[in-house]
This record gives C-alpha cells, structure tokens and sequence, in this order.
C-alpha cells in the first residue's frame, strides 16, 4: 500500500505541474516529446562556453521556461548542434527560447542527416533556413517543411547569428514530431552482440570444467 500511495502523489504531481505549464493542453506537451529521442551519448554542441550545456536545453516542454538551464557561445555568436536520434524521426516544429536581448539567436539552419558536422561544413546549402524572432517564454513555433524532415536519424542546427550580442544563449530548444524505431540500429547492436559473445562462451565452458574436476 506504501508504494500505491506514492506512486498516486508522483502522478497528481505529474499532473499539477503539466495543466499550468501547457495552459490545460497535456497534448502540446507530449507532442514535444522528441527531447526524449536523442542518442545523449553522441550529442554534440560546438562553441559552447561550459562543456556539456548545450545538452541541458533538450528538456520538457513544461520547463521551457526554466531559466537555470542554459548554454552560451564560447568564442563569437555561433552555436552548432549535432543531434543523434534512437530512431528515425518526421520533424514537425522547432521551439527557440532565448532572453529577450541581444544574445538570443537570429537565424537557425536545418541539416538532416549530416552526422559530426562542424562548422567547416556549415557552408553548404541548409535543409531550411529559419529568421528567428526574440522568444523568451517558447511562444513561437516554426514549423519545417515536413515531406523534407520525415526521415531524420541525425539532425545538425546551426545557430549562425543572433542580434548583436558578442555571444549567444539559448535556455531551450523544443522538438516537435513522430519517432519510429530505426531497424538500422539494431543490426549494429546485433552484430556487436554476436561478436562479443564467444568471450562470454567460453567463461561458461571454463567454469563447469574446473567444478566437474574438483
């Protein structure tokens, strides 16, 4: 009965804190869910001030607003991000929450499928290309042209201006869309299997052998 109880008070809280958060609409929420799709391992910011920050702006879309969680450009205003998904995935919408100053980004370029970008390789024609407004509270969506983002398994965003601050700062990042389960993937971790198996064999086959003699 103790678990059944506080399992009940982890799901009102769930609750209490989505209907203020998404305005009465749990859908909207779920529906940016994408966040939970990335292959955290292998995501990548560049330019970031702080190693490892760029990853904490892929959250909830109830903590949008969250103001603790941030990243900041290192050197001049550009930030790039490789995002590897689990899966293959129709982007739909991206959310850009910034401050409402001159640090928050200006234009955003789409890469699909490019994995480990740099900024070498930013030069190259985007999938879409994005003039951004100031959104400091994750108001406004932009929407991508979906027929061209329906089957992304890597996704680059590069972050190439903002309004004139030396340095640019994003507190969240949304991701709108559908994921499927990438068959591709498993074969890799099949075949890693596989070959790592026979160590494992032959541990079994030892131990029976050396219990049998004594």
């Amino acid at each position: 009965s103790v678990t059944m109880a506080h399992g009940h008070g982890h799901c009102s809280c769930c609750c209490g804190e989505a209907a203020p958060g998404s305005g009465g609409d749990p859908e909207r929420g779920a529906a940016w869910g994408l966040y939970l799709r990335i292959d955290r391992q292998r995501l990548q910011c560049l330019n970031e001030r702080r190693e490892g920050s760029g990853a904490l702006v892929f959250r909830a879309w109830e903590e949008r607003k969250d103001r603790t969680q941030f990243v900041e450009s290192d050197d001049d205003e550009e930030l790039l991000f490789n995002i590897p998904f689990t899966g293959n995935v129709k982007l739909k919408g991206i959310i850009v929450v910034g401050e409402d100053d001159e640090t928050h980004p200006a234009e955003m370029r789409l890469f699909k499928n490019i994995p480990h970008m740099s900024f070498d390789d930013t030069g190259r024609e985007p999938d879409q290309m994005f003039s951004l407004n100031r959104d400091p509270t994750g108001e406004l969506e932009y929407p991508t042209k979906i027929a061209r983002f329906s089957n992304v398994y890597h996704l680059s965003i590069h972050f190439s201006k903002n309004f004139g601050a030396e340095t640019t700062k994003i507190f969240y990042i949304g991701l709108k869309g559908e994921w499927t389960e990438a068959h591709r993937h498993e074969v890799t971790i099949c075949n890693y299997e596989a070959s790592a198996n026979p160590a494992d064999h032959k541990l079994e086959q030892i131990t029976p052998q050396t219990h049998f003699i004594s």
